[in-house]
């Protein structure tokens, strides 16, 4: 069996898109290109890996086995490309950094040094929610992430905190808890309330805090965009908790921040597996991040 590094890109493409157009001009070749290549690789394998139809296409058992160990093939594949690159020193080579939406103005000053004393490391950045990102991990797709704090598969992945921030109850201006000097989680529950989609770690950490307390919080909607959540509380379609970053991004309009009782931090740390060595550039972002200082 002889099955090119390459075609496993494709097929992995593939599934992630669904749709062997979208494949197709993600990987610049053409459809029936991309159809031949998937189709010897199921001659290949003498197993169909595809249930196909007009719509979206779907994996047979046989796929769901090749996509697992695909991942893993690619993933240990770019670590050796990045180790045998990196015998002549850090010059060149590829970090898949995950990064999640909320975060990415917070971290680019470590980015930016990072690229200024790395010019020839080439960053593959992966925007996900915090969930998202542990799962890109576990299976290979990424070097290292990052995320808020605590993670949910804390056996199998290592993490360095970098710095936390406040997090504060977003609300309306005229909303009846904006006169109150602070806000408790039993405040929220009678108010419809906009939580981030569920993959987000921030989520997680609100549910289970609130459940903690012993409030069911009222989910009116969820939302992937800060700033979409934002617009849905001016709108008075609810309330909402936003670390505080994000809220002085949001200064001069109709809304107001109060602290939250107890106290609430959003705790941003770097993630990786604990059962793989990290890749060179992996590394020396890690190294440079301790240097910056960004961690409590």
């Amino acid at each position: 069996m002889n099955i090119p590094i390459k075609t496993l890109h494709y097929f992995l493409t593939l599934v992630e898109t669904g749709n062997f157009t979208r494949a197709a001009e993600k990987s610049f070749i053409t459809q029936p290109t991309l159809s031949k290549i998937i189709q010897r690789l199921e001659d290949n394998l003498g197993q169909q890996l595809l249930y196909r139809n007009n719509q979206k296409i779907e994996l047979t058992q046989a796929g769901l086995l090749l996509e697992n160990s695909a991942r893993e093939i690619l993933g240990q594949w770019h670590r050796l490309q990045e180790d045998l690159t990196n015998l002549s020193g850090l010059k060149s080579g590829h970090l898949r950094l995950g990064v999640c939406p909320m975060m990415s103005s917070l971290i680019i000053d470590l980015l930016t040094a990072f690229r200024q004393q790395y010019p020839g490391i080439e960053l593959q950045m992966y925007e996900y929610g915090g969930f998202g990102c542990e799962q890109a991990l576990l299976n290979n797709s990424l070097d290292i992430a990052f995320t808020a704090l605590p993670t949910t598969h804390d056996l199998e992945l290592a993490n360095r905190a970098l710095t936390r921030y406040p997090l504060l109850a977003c609300l309306p201006k005229n909303h009846a808890l904006a006169q109150q000097e602070a806000v408790t989680w039993q405040d929220f529950e009678a108010y419809p309330f906009i939580l981030y989609n569920e993959d987000f770690s921030l989520a997680k950490l609100i549910t289970r805090l609130s459940n903690k307390a012993g409030v069911q919080l009222n989910i009116a909607f969820r939302s992937g965009q800060w700033d979409f959540l934002a617009t849905m509380v001016e709108a008075q379609m609810g309330v909402a908790i936003l670390p505080e970053p994000i809220c002085h991004k949001l200064q001069g309009s109709e809304l107001v921040f109060k602290p939250i009782r107890p106290n609430l931090t959003w705790d941003l740390a770097l993630i990786w597996r604990k059962d793989l060595p990290l890749t060179p550039a992996a590394q020396a972002l890690l190294d440079l991040s301790e240097q910056a200082h960004l961690h409590p």
